[in-house]
């Protein structure tokens, strides 16, 4: 009953989210639905963590057993930054670390004039050192 001084308050239906469980009926169907839903996510969840587990193994598998990839760190400009995330962003490639080694290996086969030129050099150097070698083991006997 309302009078001036007390008013009723309009009454706002309940909001019942799709997760909670109702206390009041137990046998609804959205009661039955949702409960039958917990125990389907709950059931999937060792599945996933073993799935979770096998992923990682084989990541570090895939890292132990990687014997001709060396892990080298460089800076790098952020012109650099941008193009190497925009080729990863492209799907070219998974990682910036295998566009940049991607793009050092074709840097380098560009560049097989001067990297012949410098394996000659350290030929040069080597034999030097030799030599040098050569000349103090002389005077030392």
């Amino acid at each position: 009953m309302s009078s001036p001084y007390h008013k009723e308050e309009p009454s706002t239906p309940e909001r019942v989210d799709d997760l909670m469980l109702r206390d009041d009926d137990p046998g609804s169907d959205d009661h039955n639905r949702t409960a039958s839903s917990v125990r389907d996510i709950a059931s999937r969840i060792p599945e996933s963590l073993s799935a979770i587990g096998r992923d990682i193994s084989r990541t570090i598998e895939k890292a132990i057993s990687a014997k001709d990839d060396y892990v080298v760190a460089v800076k790098i400009s952020p012109e650099a930054q941008e193009k190497l995330e925009a080729l990863v962003q492209a799907g070219v490639f998974r990682s910036r670390a295998e566009a940049a080694g991607f793009l050092i290996d074709e840097g380098i086969a560009t560049q097989s004039a001067l990297f012949e030129r410098v394996r000659q050099k350290l030929g040069e150097i080597e034999r030097l050192r030799a030599e040098l070698r050569g000349m103090i083991a002389d005077k030392t006997v």
